[in-house]
């Protein structure tokens, strides 16, 4: 039986996780002095932030997967308890909120309160506009924002 990867990756997720958190409290410190301009070092440290989300999701998507293939095989198969793979679970869903939380920080600081206001049911659109032609989807921002991201 080969090694469980779970606990190596979840380290992983855990410093990135530290990573993002610095950059966060780095990116809202250096917009609020920045009084609302977009200086080099706010897109800087906001596109470093943006980067490490993105490296963060595609873990944390992994993780998941291995997550739902255990849930949807039985954990016995895979020499775990029952508890241990609600325990994961429940990982995978804090880290999630995690990045929720982080990434409505990349608001402009105007979207920002609005959406602390309308609270977790609004998807954010990581300060792109929405194309005036064309209604905005949820889907529609996670996908500009997953090219930006992939083009960075």
């Amino acid at each position: 039986m080969s090694k469980d990867p779970y606990h190596a990756v979840q380290a992983e997720i855990q410093s990135s996780l530290q990573t993002a958190s610095n950059l966060r409290a780095s990116y809202i410190r250096i917009r609020s002095t920045a009084g609302g301009r977009e200086t080099e070092e706010v897109i800087w440290t906001r596109d470093e932030l943006k980067g490490t989300l993105a490296a963060l999701e595609a873990d944390l998507e992994d993780l998941e997967g291995s997550v739902k293939m255990v849930e949807e095989t039985g954990p016995r198969l895979f020499g775990l308890e029952e508890e241990e793979v609600m325990s994961r679970r429940r990982y995978v869903n804090q880290v999630k909120q995690e990045l929720e939380n982080i990434r409505s920080e990349l608001l402009p600081p105007q979207q920002h309160a609005t959406a602390r206001r309308s609270g977790p049911q609004r998807t954010p659109n990581y300060g792109v506009p929405p194309s005036q032609d064309t209604p905005s989807t949820p889907i529609d921002e996670e996908s500009t924002w997953s090219r930006e991201e992939q083009q960075v």
